[in-house]
């Protein structure tokens, strides 16, 4: 595949402005310090998204359908599943590659009439943009449960200090187990 040799070749140029766009998403002054700092333990956010998208390239490039890709983008996607992001913002970082390889090869593609092979590699930026929408789906489900849970256990604090709560012998408990099933049965048979 010769598009393949061209995207190896403009590896770093390519990852480079991708790199670039994923950084503009976000607000100026973020944006800003994203790219000026290089420490990975000052800047997690950064490295994380340039680790994700070196490996996601590099699957890109190996035309695999691996499960390594989804580490990939479960690592950036689950950065931005916390942030204030919509979901389509989220996972809109996917189709900046495509934007990003057209532009860079646009020569290249017209000359060696490469369209077939790009329609393929876009074949495939299409499924990790669908697999990125599902992870991102999944992170924010667990966002959810983890508000939930901490409401509940919130709210079950409260009630305990203010001594609204009573224990409930097994008895009691088994009463009004069966009270709620009976009610449960007749609203099924309704």
């Amino acid at each position: 595949m010769i598009l393949k040799n061209l995207l190896s070749e403009k590896r770093a140029a390519i990852l480079e402005r991708w790199f670039e766009m994923v950084l503009d998403s976000y607000p100026a002054d973020t944006s800003s310090f994203l790219k000026q700092q290089k420490n990975q333990f000052a800047n997690p956010v950064g490295a994380a998204i340039s680790q994700g998208i070196n490996g996601i390239f590099e699957e890109l490039l190996s035309g695999k359908d691996s499960d390594t890709i989804s580490a990939f983008l479960d690592n950036i996607i689950r950065v931005r599943a916390v942030q204030d992001f919509t979901p389509s913002q989220a996972v809109a970082f996917i189709f900046h590659l495509k934007k990003v390889i057209r532009e860079e090869l646009e020569k290249e593609i017209s000359e060696n009439q490469l369209s077939d092979e790009l329609f393929a590699i876009e074949a495939r930026i299409d499924k990790m943009a669908m697999l990125s929408v599902d992870i991102y789906v999944t992170c924010r489900e667990k966002i959810y449960d983890i508000k939930a849970n901490e409401l509940r256990n919130m709210t079950f604090r409260l009630l305990q200090r203010a001594n609204l709560i009573c224990e409930l012998s097994e008895p009691e408990q088994a009463l009004i187990g069966s009270k709620n099933l009976n009610v449960k049965r007749k609203e099924v048979t309704k």
